[in-house]
């Protein structure tokens, strides 16, 4: 253990700790943008609290021949079980963050999602990850900017298209309103003083550059002021990704196909008959409904369901490895985190992605040792039900 111990910075040992010393390094603007849920944040809170009430059966006189925690996914073998979960706006949380995870997932081969309203291109993180790069739409208005995005995707061979369907309205973020962060944005006082109170964060900003959203830049106006912006993105995300919508690209993409916010049965359904590759079983990390349930409490129905169908993966709540088990446990083939490769950053600048993922898969395999599992397929049979 002591030797994969080397693998990482010592000082951080948990997700905990990276988001201490994340908070202290971020301005509290984009701090509270990457924590803020919607509403209250209930369930920002629920998505955590209920991984906690997953439990797991040790077995210690069982024989045990190692751990293998490779995982094979859309006809890729990937080195561990969890990948790095789309978040908007990463390059206001930390300079280059996308670029910083990207080239960290292509290193420790698990993949990285890049998002629409992220602050690198889809042809800068193609370049950076060998084309080994998945892709979150939020799916336009415009039928013409959904098929100029394929095009661009195509080009650079990404594989896998997730679309997200959980954004029919922006959710109401209490901590994104006041700080000037929704939409229309607006810049305060408040901000500035925030701003250089991290005199590395700003140091490191102006080197990269002021962040925007890299993959829009050609279907929006030049010199754009934050009025403009709000309006040309209410203008271009604002509405309902219903069935026929999730068709439409289905007949269109050829490579695989995942849905990301299914969290009812008759989503799941609706997935099946339009022949999905996978489906991420989402609440958008608390972001866009308060009274909606953690995303663990369904896992277990929809996987036992839709396995046979497709895979069936899940982001939001998870924080450590053992939450990577409890997931896996309960059926998920395979598990993204988002926030806590944020916090990675956060801390530890470019060594970030490295130490967080290092550090994720010393925590999976401690567990895996003690439940007694060789792969993450064993998983299931340690749930106590």
């Amino acid at each position: 253990m002591s030797t994969n111990l080397l693998q990482y910075n010592t000082k951080y040992p948990s997700v905990a700790d990276l988001k201490i010393k994340a908070k202290k390094r971020i301005p509290k603007f984009a701090f509270d943008y990457l924590e803020g849920g919607c509403n209250d944040e209930l369930n920002v809170w629920r998505n955590e609290e209920d991984f906690k009430n997953v439990f797991l059966m040790p077995q210690y006189l069982k024989k045990h021949n190692g751990v293998d925690m490779r995982t094979e996914l859309f006809g890729h073998t990937y080195d561990a079980p969890f990948g790095i979960a789309p978040v908007g706006l990463q390059g206001l949380m930390w300079p280059n963050a996308p670029e910083i995870l990207a080239k960290a997932a292509l290193k420790h081969n698990v993949p990285y999602i890049l998002s629409t309203v992220s602050t690198s291109s889809i042809e800068r993180i193609a370049e950076l990850t060998e084309s080994k790069f998945w892709f979150q739409l939020y799916h336009p208005t415009d039928n013409g900017l959904r098929d100029d995005l394929l095009r661009r995707l195509e080009a650079v061979n990404c594989d896998v298209l997730v679309v997200l369907i959980d954004v029919p309205s922006f959710g109401l973020r209490y901590r994104e309103i006041k700080a000037g962060l929704s939409m229309p944005p607006k810049q305060t006082i408040n901000n500035f003083i925030q701003a250089a109170m991290c005199p590395t964060w700003g140091i490191e900003t102006l080197r990269a550059g002021i962040p925007s959203f890299a993959t829009l830049k050609p279907y929006m106006k030049k010199g754009m002021d934050m009025k403009q912006l709000g309006k040309f993105m209410n203008a271009t995300f604002t509405g309902r990704v219903d069935a026929e919508k999730v068709q439409a690209i289905r007949d269109k993409w050829k490579g695989k196909l995942v849905i990301k916010g299914v969290v009812s049965e008759e989503d799941a359904a609706i997935c099946a008959n339009i022949g999905v590759d996978g489906i991420i079983v989402s609440n958008h990390g608390g972001r866009q409904i308060e009274a909606g349930e953690s995303t663990i409490k369904p896992l277990k129905g929809l996987a036992d369901k839709f396995k046979s169908k497709y895979k069936v993966m899940i982001d939001s709540g998870l924080r450590s490895g053992p939450d990577i088990g409890r997931a896996l446990a309960c059926g998920a083939d395979f598990t993204f985190m988002g926030r806590p490769f944020m916090y990675g950053v956060g801390a530890l600048g470019k060594e970030g992605g490295d130490h967080t993922i290092a550090m994720l898969k010393v925590q999976l395999k401690q567990v895996m040792e003690q439940v007694c599992c060789e792969t993450i397929r064993d998983f299931p049979a340690t749930l106590i039900k």
